[in-house]
Order: C-alpha cells, then structure tokens, then sequence
C-alpha cells in the first residue's frame, strides 16, 4: 500500500468505493476480498458491497423482499391468529382488507 499511495487515497475518497477501481496491485481481487478491504478501510460502504455480494452468490431473490399479498395471508389467519399490520409512508391496505371483508 505504501508504493501506490496516492491510488489507495484517490480510491479512499470515492464516493461509492465499493464499486471504484481499485489500485494496481489489487485490481484482480476476488469480491470476497474487496469486503474485507471495504470493511477494514472504508466500513462505511460495506452494506452495497455485501448486497452485490449477496446477489451475485445466491441470487436476487435474498436481497429482494417479495410484494406483500393480502389474499394469501388472510387464508393463514383464524379467530386465534389474528392479522396487523405495520403501516409506512405510501403504504394503505384499507382496500385489499375491505375487498377480504366483502368476500
């Protein structure tokens, strides 16, 4: 690190080092070891570097919650286990709950 200082800076100060080049001598590490680097110089930018990771080793599917369906959940639901919902921003099923009412 000490020979390519001034790269290791220059990669240091991106803003998305997770996906910048790195210098010379690390350019063809595995993206396994890119984390560790990330983790032990820039922790900051772990958490988009263990996503790649994440889909790029698994799949999409673990980092991509599945859409919510309402229809579905209600058939697991009885008197004894009753359904709540956590409500966010932009996010209203009054009209999924009121069209299983109907029914």
């Amino acid at each position: 690190m000490e020979n390519e200082a001034l790269q290791w800076r220059k990669w240091y100060q991106e803003e998305k080092a997770e996906t910048a080049e790195l210098p010379k001598s690390f350019k063809d590490c595995t993206l396994f070891h890119r984390l560790l680097l990330l983790r032990s110089i820039r922790p900051d930018r772990l958490s988009g570097a263990l996503t790649e990771f994440v889909a790029n080793n698994l799949g999409v599917e673990y980092i991509e919650a599945p859409t919510f369906d309402i229809f579905s959940t209600y058939k697991e639901t009885s008197p004894e286990t009753p359904i709540f919902f956590v409500l966010f921003p932009g996010v209203d099923p009054t009209t999924d709950v009121e069209a299983i009412g109907r029914q």
